[in-house]
């Protein structure tokens, strides 16, 4: 399976709960952090609630 790099690269301030939830649910909240993932269906739709706030690569 292939990894992505999820970095985020604007801030969480005056985002409602629910994105907030999902930045911390997947170890990010402050800019410029950077985690690691496989892959997958559930990691995807939680990208698509904050794609706005986070750059995905591909590793």
């Amino acid at each position: 399976m292939a990894k992505l790099a999820i970095t985020q690269v604007r801030s969480n301030i005056h985002r409602n709960p629910h994105q907030m939830g999902t930045l911390k649910a997947l170890g990010l909240g402050k800019r410029g952090r950077t985690v690691e993932f496989e892959d997958s269906p559930q990691l995807r739709g939680q990208i698509k609630v904050i794609d706005h706030l986070v750059e995905v690569k591909e590793n």
